[in-house]
């Protein structure tokens, strides 16, 4: 028996993939995964430590792993209408914000990669807080305008506050492509055949999960920020979808456009290692 450990974020859509993978619910092949529940941030600062076997990520964190961790093919959030918003108490455009505080849910998450794609003054002022915070500074006066990622882009309506841009959209328009938001990275020093098992159980774990829907749901519940059905289930259909069991081409596409931005731009260093995992 080996023993991995295991690194996912306890919002929905994790909790549903991971689920049959750490319940037993799936034959794990002599395989036994000691799972780490933490906020992606956490996550992102963690793997850059190395102390985590497979995770998931933000890419944004992963552009900077890439020497010691590769892409899994599955289990990863990408998708189109699913990207971060920015919000603000007042209607204004995103050049408005330049100057102003922006709060952010983690200075790796894709959600501030993308913010500095769209225009790099607006890293000059950031105030990093987890995110289901950010609405409530952002109602308060804590912080100007706030960037927001999982539950809080479904439940922002309820506070006096208003959408400034959806990221998501904007890098649609420019692309054409998915956005890439988190991945499975696991690391490079496990081995070709290792790594090809662990990508295979994770797709079998989804798998299981979309076939009984049902059977997950209290485990998901025990550790969503939302409690609310509609709130949980919009979760998971919106970042739980075609890309999570496999990244496809047009998945890869997206990997790659952000990261050459992002390169570009001197955000993340460049590499020449491949996504994937290599013999």
């Amino acid at each position: 028996m080996r023993t991995l450990s295991l690194g996912y974020s306890p919002c929905p859509n994790d909790t549903f993939i991971f689920y049959a993978l750490v319940h037993g619910k799936i034959d794990r092949e002599g395989l036994v995964f000691r799972e780490v529940l933490e906020d992606v941030e956490t996550l992102n600062q963690m793997a850059r430590q190395q102390r985590l076997d497979i995770t998931k990520v933000s890419f944004h964190a992963f552009g900077h792993l890439r020497d010691a961790y590769c892409l899994l093919r599955s289990g990863g959030a990408l998708g189109k209408g699913c990207g971060p918003l920015v919000i603000a108490r007042d209607v204004c455009t995103m050049k408005d914000l330049r100057g102003k505080t922006i709060a952010i849910p983690g200075t790796l998450t894709t959600a501030f990669l993308l913010l500095q794609v769209f225009d790099p003054e607006l890293k000059k002022h950031i105030k990093v807080m987890p995110f289901h915070r950010i609405i409530g500074a952002v109602k308060n006066g804590e912080a100007d305008a706030g960037l927001l990622i999982h539950e809080s882009r479904f439940t922002y309506q309820r506070s006096d506050v208003k959408q400034v841009i959806d990221l998501g959209a904007w890098w649609e328009q420019q692309t054409g492509l998915p956005i890439p938001l988190g991945c499975i990275i696991a690391r490079r020093d496990l081995g070709i055949d290792l790594l090809q098992k662990i990508e295979a159980l994770i797709r079998k774990s989804l798998e299981y999960g979309f076939s009984k829907s049902d059977e997950p749901k209290t485990y998901i519940k025990s550790y969503a920020q939302e409690l609310e059905d509609r709130v949980i289930e919009q979760h998971i259909s919106l970042y739980v979808n075609q890309y999570s069991l496999d990244i496809g081409d047009d998945g890869v596409h997206a990997v790659e456009e952000l990261f050459r931005r992002a390169a570009g731009q001197g955000i993340i260093p460049g590499s020449s290692l491949p996504l994937f995992p290599a013999s």
